[in-house]
């Protein structure tokens, strides 16, 4: 069971890297991206599995080298519900910036004032999400390397 702690951590740091970066280059291009979800979701999915398979792992009588591990195992899953919480507020914010009075006030506005404002509602979700993959990343190689 060892042997597939460490690497399945290593797979969480890559999936989250990845969505870090495709999710940084695509938010300083200006764009949204599909790609960036599939990672930052499949990057979430992996967190939540390498926590169960480190629970596995001890429950079979295998301990980590270091009690840090444990840190570095769960956080993440905080991590990713803070960022989801964050996430959720991002149209309010966006609306709120635009003083309008919620989602239903955008019809009012022009296609084009509309569609900047769900650019920039995903692209501010998409900043959050990135962080988090990046906060994410560090954790997993620290959690590969305590092992």
């Amino acid at each position: 069971m060892a042997s597939a702690v460490v690497p399945f951590a290593l797979l969480v740091a890559v999936l989250n890297a990845a969505a870090a970066m495709v999710g940084a280059w695509t938010w300083w291009r200006g764009d949204v991206s599909r790609l960036f979800w599939w990672l930052a979701r499949g990057g979430q999915i992996a967190a939540v599995v390498f926590a169960a398979l480190s629970g596995v792992a001890f429950l079979v009588g295998e301990e980590p080298a270091d009690d840090l591990f444990w840190l570095y195992a769960l956080l993440p899953l905080a991590v990713g519900f803070v960022a989801e919480q964050l996430r959720a507020i991002s149209a309010r914010t966006e609306l709120d910036a635009r003083e309008l009075e919620d989602a239903q006030a955008m019809r009012l506005l022009a296609d084009a004032e509309q569609r900047a404002i769900v650019v920039a509602i995903l692209r501010r979700e998409m900043a959050v999400m990135a962080c988090s993959a990046a906060v994410v990343a560090f954790l997993a190689l620290r959690a590969a390397t305590t092992w």
